[in-house]
């Protein structure tokens, strides 16, 4: 276990590139298991859980090479995979089966080995402890292409099987951004047309859809929540880049408010952010647009907007094009030291917003209505947080309490930054590169 140890008060200047998506790597990169021909996928973000997903590949007998370094950072830019010779037997080991339970982003790899080789062992995955995040569109979606589960006696998983899976007519019980990219990649390789209604939609999603495409899928509505499939016999290579990370980019615009002192942030894939940056408007932020990067300017004062009538803003998080859940943590720090007051609504997880009891302790004043919802009441820079022991339970709590130690009065300690390290690179290297001070210890 680390800990990061911050000294809080100091302003950041400088200019900061978003790494590749977390979400839309872990997606395409299972992707590469539907295909015997090498697919390259460039701007990967080099963090635990991406890290974990191409380890447990190559443990399956995938073939992993590293492209070129990138001549910005001078680091491996992405990886190429060849899923041409599998071990079929390893697939169902009790080792293979917990090494899925402990990533959460390994539920995405059933789809493609259900599709190509009909059968795969299914276990409830890891991540962040959040709350309950049910699979049940995950396995509807299959159940209704024709699979069978069938339970493993003395081992707690299930097998789940089909000969060849049939296009069908669905429409998913929640837009559901997995269990949609599950299903379209078991669709592709199913025998018939699969229409699949109340599908989410996200740009990484969209990503996703494109690779597809891109190794001979045939693939409609992208971009819409309405999808038709036409399964194809088999897919080939393909060549993909990630987009930036949209969940980091928001935590950057949050970072410049909070303790920034001009902060540019390049990159960013603007017309994949929605309207991300407008939320960040909301609370009072400036956030200025110069061709693909966002500039955000020392924020002496930021006060929150009311609604038309006169009431108290809300943010609440909503499938794709919403507001992004993941975000909502990094809002209410913010909003600790605003000018007015807002209501967080987190109505996704039942967990997310414990953490606050954190920020309490640094001297902020939240309300906690309930599991869903948060009322803000910020300081305007009149009253500081001041430093503190914590530990992150999950990653976008933990870069939420990095934020908020950072604008505080004094030194902070940050446990269980492993959590952190699951979506975010070399954060603290790259903050200090800005001006933070930020200290990993053991």
């Amino acid at each position: 276990m680390s800990a990061f140890i911050i000294e809080g008060g100091h302003q950041l200047s400088g200019t900061i590139r978003p790494q590749g998506a977390k979400n839309e790597a872990l997606q395409v990169i299972c992707a590469t298991l539907l295909t015997s021909e090498p697919v390259a996928i460039s701007n990967v973000p080099n963090i635990r859980d991406v890290n974990n997903l191409i380890q447990l590949l190559k443990d399956i007998g995938v073939k992993v090479s590293q492209l070129p370094s990138s001549e910005k950072s001078g680091e491996p830019n992405g990886w190429v995979f060849q899923a041409d010779q599998l071990d079929l037997k390893y697939l169902e080991s009790d080792e293979f089966v917990h090494k899925c339970s402990e990533l959460r982003g390994s539920i995405m790899m059933i789809g493609p080995l259900l599709a190509r080789f009909g059968k795969a062992i299914v276990t409830k995955p890891g991540g962040d402890q959040i709350g309950r995040r049910r699979l049940d569109t995950h396995f509807l979606g299959f159940q209704k292409l024709g699979a069978r589960f069938e339970p493993i006696e003395g081992r707690g998983v299930y097998e789940i099987s089909a000969k060849r899976l049939r296009g069908t007519y669905m429409l998913l019980d929640e837009a559901s951004v997995t269990g949609t990219a599950n299903i379209i990649m078991a669709a592709v390789l199913a025998k018939g047309v699969t229409t699949i209604y109340n599908a989410a939609c996200e740009p990484y999603l969209q990503q996703l859809c494109k690779l597809l495409v891109g190794m001979g899928a045939h693939i409609e509505g992208i971009g819409s929540n309405l999808l038709t499939i036409k399964g194809v016999d088999t897919l080939h290579g393909a060549n993909h880049c990630v987009l930036p990370d949209m969940i980091e980019v928001g935590s950057f615009i949050g970072m410049a408010a909070m303790v920034g002192n001009g902060i540019r942030i390049e990159g960013v894939s603007l017309k994949n952010l929605g309207i991300i940056p407008d939320a960040f408007r909301r609370m009072g932020i400036k956030v200025k647009e110069e061709g693909d990067d966002l500039i955000v300017p020392h924020q002496r004062h930021y006060e929150i907007q009311s609604f038309i009538d006169g009431s108290v803003m809300t943010l609440a998080d909503a499938p794709w094009p919403g507001l992004t859940p993941d975000l909502l943590s990094v809002f209410i720090t913010v909003a600790t030291q605003a000018r007015g007051t807002v209501l967080i609504h987190q109505k996704m997880f039942e967990s997310r917003l414990f953490f606050v009891d954190k920020l309490i302790d640094m001297g902020a004043q939240i309300i906690l209505c309930d599991p869903h919802r948060a009322v803000v009441v910020g300081h305007d820079h009149k009253r500081q947080l001041h430093g503190g022991r914590m530990s992150s339970p999950d990653i976008r709590a933990g870069i939420a309490l990095l934020i908020a130690a950072m604008s505080a009065k004094g030194e902070s300690r940050i446990d269980n930054i492993e959590q952190i390290d699951r979506g975010y690179e070399r954060i603290e290297e790259r903050l200090n590169a800005l001006g933070a001070k930020i200290t990993r210890v053991p």
